[in-house]
């Protein structure tokens, strides 16, 4: 080895090129290992981008919904008549936000759902390729 310190990779060439019986193939591990990385990596990237997507819409959905209050009070400070119209009026501003309340959690869960079970395949596939390459090379 060169005086630079340890080197993994030619440490692992040396081991490969032993080639005793019984021994795993190195150079399949190391590939194997370096999939898993990636497949790592891409679930991480997915997982961060649902993240980022369901702050946007978070960030969206409370902007809509500050405005629709501003809209909600200033109707209702209009309102003239009896108190029962108002009191009618501001029944279905409430029926109306809590509904649409509703929505907004099932959408931002959606998304959450949507982005967890993307990531989430990305590591499954890789563990069953994963499981498959040990097969093969146990058999080797």
């Amino acid at each position: 080895m060169s005086g630079s310190g340890f080197n993994p990779e030619e440490m692992m060439r040396a081991i490969a090129s032993m080639k005793m019986p019984g021994m795993p193939d190195f150079q399949a591990l190391a590939e194997a290992q370096k999939r898993n990385l990636e497949a790592l990596t891409a679930a991480n990237r997915l997982a961060m981008e649902g993240a980022q997507a369901v702050a946007r819409r978070n960030m969206e959905i409370m902007q809509q919904v500050m405005g629709e209050m501003t809209q909600a009070i200033q109707s209702i400070a209009s309102v003239e008549g009896s108190p029962n119209a108002k009191a009618a009026q501001q029944t279905e501003l409430l029926k109306t936000a809590y509904e649409r309340g509703v929505a907004n959690m099932q959408e931002i869960a959606e998304l959450i759902q949507k982005s967890n079970g993307e990531a989430l395949g990305v590591l499954n596939r890789r563990f069953t390729e994963s499981l498959e390459e040990v097969k093969s090379l146990v058999k080797s």
